[in-house]
């Protein structure tokens, strides 16, 4: 099950480098003084990739649970 285990932890961490880009991508916009319709726009942008990496992550984290469980 160690290809399970790597696996998952190789997921969880695209899942983090998803949400640390998220970070940074809101950050910059927040730095900019991007007006409230501009910054919603980004927000848009954002909110699917942040969920999709968080997605990612907790994925990653049941299959490293899965892997050590049956192994």
């Amino acid at each position: 099950m160690d290809w399970l285990i790597w696996g998952g932890a190789a997921l969880s961490v695209v899942g983090l480098l998803g949400l640390v880009w998220c970070i940074v991508t809101v950050m910059r916009a927040r730095r900019a003084g991007l007006d409230d319709a501009e910054m919603r726009a980004v927000m848009q942008r954002v909110l699917p990739r942040n969920l999709g990496s968080l997605f990612l992550s907790v994925i990653g984290l049941m299959m490293v649970i899965v892997g050590i469980s049956l192994g």
